[in-house]
């Protein structure tokens, strides 16, 4: 564990249920942030949480926190849960004051114990300016409410949820120690999300800050639910649907997935552990639970009936290949062909993540990513049960 701030400033832990805890989640709309309202409501049903959420698409912000409950929530607990959540308009949280009016602003900060920031976009085609304006300048703005709660004495911690692939195209074992290495990104969510993380290490001696590095983030391990069917899910699904079947990667490359409830309960668990302060952990799979291209590959020809991949070099595919087939087919499979590239890097990842500062704080607690293969097949029949995320089969 890297410890780089000052822990005098910290308040003494409330109790464990939450009592008197104020708890500020950013990306309350997100596919983890949702989870982590939920973790939250059960684990502390005595604390209070605040989300910022803006109107869209005709749906109120109390509409939408209703949905956010009922996707996290049991039924019973429905009106209990939304009883202890305070709810603000925010138009960006990129813009300043966090997209809040004034008296806004003044009102989430009165208290706050606690902040979990997980906004941010996490497309990878985005241009550089738009990804950094969201996870650099919402990321700033979120440090300046922290800084300003911390002077003020509430604030116990600022949990940010960064990615292990701040590493980008590094290889080999990464520790959680390390940020800038020199190392090139294979798109603009790894480098501005390494931006951010520079932008909060450099404000880690104002704020008791913590920093959660999760991989490649997944369905519940229990049920196989997602509400977010990208990164693994659009290469799998027109691998299934029989649309593609060549890889442009090697059956070795190393693919670390971790399920989305083992990262909403481990961001939690270190939002609460004093001695996590000033720390940078990984949650992770890891060199012992992660897995290969080739080993999810082969198990989703298994399940899916589909024809075993062929792999290329990915040299030669996207050098020759993709070439002549872009220019030679149309529709859906030019629009794969398309869409390819932004996942091609990573059927070439030669990279392993450690975890030793995190597995101290969790697994006393109980808490320990899943091996990647013992929850695959959960993960898959999610997929055909929603019809890829078509039908409304997304409560976890």
């Amino acid at each position: 564990m890297t410890n780089t701030s000052e822990q005098s400033h910290i308040p003494p832990e409330m109790p464990a249920e939450g009592t008197g805890e104020r708890i500020l989640v950013t990306g309350a709309t997100g596919f983890l942030g949702q989870q982590i309202i939920g973790v939250l409501l059960e684990k502390y049903p005595k604390a209070r949480l605040v989300v910022l959420l803006r109107e869209k698409k005709g749906l109120s912000v109390q509409a939408r926190l209703h949905a956010i409950v009922d996707q996290v929530s049991a039924p019973e607990k429905r009106e209990e849960a939304l009883d202890r959540i305070d709810v603000f308009t925010s138009d960006d949280i990129s813009s300043e004051r966090c997209g809040l009016t004034p008296d806004d602003y003044r009102a989430v900060a009165a208290g706050l114990t606690r902040i979990i920031h997980s906004a941010a976009t996490v497309r990878f085609d985005h241009p550089l300016d738009f990804a950094r304006r969201i996870n650099v300048g919402g990321t700033a703005n979120v440090l300046n409410l922290a800084e300003e709660v911390a002077r003020k004495g509430s604030l116990r911690s600022f949990t940010y949820i960064g990615t292990a692939f701040v590493a980008g195209e590094r290889k080999g074992l990464v520790r959680e120690d390390e940020l800038d290495e020199g190392q090139t990104f294979r798109n603009t969510y790894e480098r501005t999300k390494c931006e951010a993380e520079k932008l909060v290490r450099s404000r880690m001696n104002l704020i008791p800050t913590v920093i959660a590095r999760p991989s490649i983030i997944v369905g519940d391990s229990r049920t196989g639910a997602t509400t977010s069917f990208k990164t693994l899910y659009w290469p799998l699904k027109i691998y299934a649907k029989y649309h593609w079947r060549t890889i442009p990667g090697y059956p070795d490359a190393v693919i670390d997935l971790v399920p989305v409830d083992y990262v909403a309960e481990a961001a939690v668990a270190l939002s609460f552990e004093q001695r996590a302060v000033g720390g940078c952990f990984h949650l992770c799979a890891g060199p012992q639970r992660n897995s290969t291209l080739g080993e999810i590959a082969q198990f989703a020809s298994t399940f899916f009936k589909a024809p075993p991949p062929r792999y290329i070099s990915p040299q030669l595919f996207f050098a020759l290949v993709r070439p002549f087939l872009y220019a030679t087919v149309w529709g859906k499979n030019r629009r794969y062909l398309r869409e390819l590239r932004a996942y091609r890097p990573y059927f070439l990842v030669r990279t392993v993540f450690e975890q030793s500062g995190a597995e101290q704080f969790l697994e006393p607690a109980g808490i320990r990513a899943p091996a990647v293969c013992d929850y695959l097949e959960k993960l898959f029949r999610y997929c055909l049960t929603s019809d890829w995320g078509s039908s409304h089969h997304n409560r976890s």
